[in-house]
């Protein structure tokens, strides 16, 4: 098999230094997708930029941990602060009860129709935090991607560097995961998902570039992304991009 490439940009519509840093490496050829979070403050700037870049895909990142939720009344509530914002503690949360799950499925769908309502042409799901691995999380994500016709969907991460390993019982559980996420409202995935940085360690040994499609997590703009930006412009991008395609989920 031979190797593609997705670079996906995360937080898209986060604010304008995080746009105008994910723009420019898609202007440049370095990023071939990105994903919106549609509550998230300068995402109607982001939305308007991307017509630009018809050749990248646009996905949501749908949200749960962060900013004032865009669904209201019934349970939304459930899913604040007493600020009234959304935060990362719902990820530590194992069982869900019947209104919070409900609350989680009006939000996600709720951001998923502002962005169809901007005009974007939705071509992946993926999510803040990584929320919608999360295995409690399972049927509110089976349950959009059917209501809104979605079949591609990120992976659980799945390539580990031998510097930062994966525990057995922990890959177990993603390899469980990744397998019914493909299965259940047949799903299409890369083969493999990880962090920039993660693929260029794994990738210094010989001939152990990973065959087929990878996903490759990218955060330009955010304060600690200037080591993975450089990476990007990196004479080491560039071959290995000439020996594995750059395309965009759409190419799935």
């Amino acid at each position: 098999m031979t190797t593609r490439i997705i670079v996906n940009a995360d937080d898209l519509g986060m604010s304008p230094t995080v746009n105008d840093a994910v723009f420019e490496l898609m202007a440049e050829g370095r990023v071939s997708s990105a994903t919106l979070i549609a509550n998230a403050p300068a995402v109607r700037q982001a939305v308007s930029m991307i017509a630009r870049f018809p050749r990248c895909s646009f996905g949501a990142h749908l949200n749960l941990t962060q900013y004032e939720p865009l669904s209201r009344g019934g349970d939304a509530h459930r899913l604040v602060d007493a600020d009234g914002k959304m935060s990362r503690g719902i990820v530590s949360l194992r069982r869900l009860g019947p209104g919070l799950l409900r609350a989680a499925y009006s939000e996600w769908c709720a951001q998923v129709e502002l962005l169809l309502s901007l005009g974007v042409e939705i071509s992946h799901f993926d999510s803040h935090n990584h929320v919608h691995t999360q295995p409690q999380f399972f049927p509110v994500l089976k349950a959009v991607q059917r209501r809104y016709g979605i079949r591609r969907v990120r992976l659980s991460k799945n390539l580990y560097s031998a510097d930062q390993p994966c525990s057995r019982s922990v890959w177990w559980q993603k390899r469980a995961y990744n397998i019914a996420l493909r299965a259940v409202y047949r799903t299409r995935t890369t083969a493999r998902f990880t962090e920039l940085m993660t693929f260029e360690r794994v990738s210094q040994a010989p001939n152990s570039v990973p065959t087929g499609d990878v996903e490759l997590m990218v955060h330009p703009g955010a304060p600690y992304a200037g080591p993975e930006v450089g990476l990007l412009r990196s004479e080491w991008m560039a071959e290995t991009m000439r020996s594995a395609p750059l395309i965009s989920y759409r190419e799935l």
